[in-house]
């Protein structure tokens, strides 16, 4: 079974392991987190995290180019949200995994 299931996905390592290599860094969890459930701009995530606009909006267009955060502008302002219902089990799924 263990060579089938390498076998199968053998082209797609490489991009599972930049996928974990994104949701690896501490900045970019937090964000995660804090969009996981609601929408919010870049304002809004830069209080929250006690972080720069600047810095805020670098990590969001990581995230993006990594199609793990979609978002939607509204008049000025620009939203983000998790991009699927995956993202999302992946990352709670992490935390509960941890926090046994």
């Amino acid at each position: 079974m263990g060579n089938e299931m390498l076998n199968k996905y053998k082209k797609a390592l490489p991009d599972v392991c930049d996928f974990f290599k994104i949701l690896g860094d501490p900045t970019r969890l937090k964000i995660m987190l804090l969009i996981d459930n609601n929408t919010m701009c870049v304002n809004d995530i830069a209080s929250a995290l006690d972080m720069t606009k600047s810095a805020v909006s670098h990590q969001l267009a990581l995230l993006r180019q990594a199609r793990l955060i979609t978002n939607k502008k509204e008049g000025k302002e620009v939203y983000y949200s998790l991009a699927d219902e995956h993202i999302k089990i992946v990352v709670e799924t992490a935390l509960e995994h941890v926090t046994e």
